[in-house]
């Protein structure tokens, strides 16, 4: 980590933003921004702090995953039930570019907080909202976690073996794909805003986020009253493209290019389905599509995985480990592309943390400092605000 780069250095230099979620969503937004550059000035309850700080496996106390998600960030407690607080947060927001928030829809109006009583002091803010179903709709006010975007947005159906009940990522990929979406709002909203001189709400869904990403699933129903079900690990419709068993494990692979088709089947011994009219195309592989995988298994299951990996990526067919939390901290690529970055913790832990995304070659993103104590920068940000009460004893 280089925590001797300036913290307002990269690509969102300058920019300004107030987060006042907790937990995945908001704050990986947040992340995302700090990463490259913006100054984010994190809200925390006073003694407890975000949840965050005590999810899964624990150091000292802390939370690893902190370290990840908070990073670059700066933390101030503010109890946002007491309306003076608030106050100094409403005090905070005039100065700021970006507002984060993922609490439910309509609480932020109730603390007197929502974008109409933001941006009469702030005409150019911009406001992320992020919640499970969007600040209007008949389910606007009703709980919304990862878990059950996932399903809504269509992907939980899909997830597991046919026949059997679905299973979930082991990552709560709702909240993650919402920041990603909030982020990509937020970049929007500051281009119109070099237009217009006015801010504006992105009002991004958790379930709105997972259904944008599921390719031809609506329109398929839509054409042909196809619903699309689960298939374990293939991709239907495209084939060959599955996980296969090895001697030793199982690695997947992307046959399913044409030419790519071709080269897979004379690797593995198979010219005659290579050169099969049937099977030049998409569509006369994925009628075939347990035929083929059935050929792919049968060579596979006699070869270890790195000889399997080692023929095939000779011959350009797309082929992977599947890889575990071991197999990415042990593998040379991630660490030759800069993915895998060693941080030493306040509490003295040299941990390695994932390393920044994406890759600009001319204003990139940096870890430029460690995720916070809680309270850390009550002095520095609210001590302009002249709050006698607002110093470390709150936390």
């Amino acid at each position: 980590m280089n925590t001797d780069a300036p913290l307002h250095d990269g690509p969102l230099s300058g920019l300004k933003v107030l987060e006042l979620g907790q937990l995945i969503a908001g704050p990986f937004a947040g992340k995302t921004l700090a990463d490259f550059g913006a100054t984010v000035i994190k809200v925390e309850p006073p003694g407890s702090g975000d949840p965050l700080r005590q999810w899964r496996l624990l150091h000292e106390g802390e939370s690893v995953w902190w370290q990840v998600q908070s990073r670059n960030k700066q933390s101030i407690t503010l109890d946002l039930r007491e309306p003076a607080d608030r106050a100094l947060a409403r005090r905070l927001a005039a100065g700021c570019d970006v507002l984060i928030e993922n609490f439910r829809p309509g609480l932020m109006e109730e603390w007197d907080m929502g974008y109409e009583q933001l941006a009469a002091d702030n005409p150019g803010l911009i406001m992320l909202r992020i919640s499970g179903f969007g600040q209007t709709g008949p389910y606007r006010d009703l709980p919304g976690f990862a878990v059950v975007a996932e399903a809504m947005g269509g992907l939980r159906h899909l997830m597991g073996e046919p026949g059997r009940p679905p299973v979930r990522a082991g990552v709560s990929l709702g909240d993650t794909l919402a920041a990603l979406h909030g982020v990509i709002g937020v970049l929007l909203a500051l281009q119109a805003r070099q237009r217009t001189g006015r801010g504006q709400v992105v009002d991004v869904a958790l379930y709105e986020s997972v259904f944008n990403c599921m390719e031809s699933l609506l329109p398929e129903y839509s054409a042909f009253g196809a619903v699309r079900e689960p298939a374990g690990s293939a991709l239907p419709g495209i084939a060959p493209s599955n996980a296969y068993r090895c001697a030793d494990g199982q690695v997947v692979i992307g046959g399913n290019g044409d030419s790519i088709f071709k080269r897979l089947m004379s690797a593995i011994g198979r010219e005659d389905l290579g050169q099969d009219p049937g099977l030049a195309g998409n569509a006369g592989r994925a009628a075939r599509a347990d035929e083929l995988d059935a050929a792919i298994t049968a060579w596979t299951v006699q070869r270890p995985v790195d000889e399997v990996l080692r023929l095939l990526q000779a011959v350009r067919v797309p082929v992977g480990r599947i890889y575990t939390a071991r197999d990415i901290a042990e593998d040379p690529h991630y660490r030759a592309r800069g993915m895998i970055e060693t941080i030493t913790t306040a509490k003295g832990l040299a941990l390695e943390v994932p390393g920044v995304v994406p890759k600009l070659s001319d204003t990139p993103g940096r870890l430029r400092s460690l995720a916070p104590g809680l309270g850390e920068h009550n002095a520095a940000v609210l001590g302009a605000l002249t709050r006698p009460s607002a110093d470390s004893s709150k936390t």
